[in-house]
């Protein structure tokens, strides 16, 4: 496994977590102020929350392309 593909893949992972922990915060919080203003609010707040994860899912793919297995 060549370095550059490793450090590349570390980067993917990396960035895309800290991407997706900033975005998750910031509509969990804002999600839990509407909540407490209107509970039926809350299938769109855990969806909203959810969303972010496809960022890790994406830098997965980048990272596996980097390494050579896709």
């Amino acid at each position: 496994m060549p370095t550059e593909g490793a450090i590349g893949a570390g980067i993917a992972i990396g960035a895309s977590a800290l991407a997706t922990a900033w975005a998750q915060s910031n509509i969990g919080s804002a999600a839990v102020g509407a909540m407490a203003e209107d509970e039926s609010l809350f299938g769109r707040g855990l969806v909203l929350t959810v969303i972010p994860e496809t960022m890790v899912i994406f830098g997965l793919v980048v990272a596996l392309v980097a390494l050579g297995f896709i």
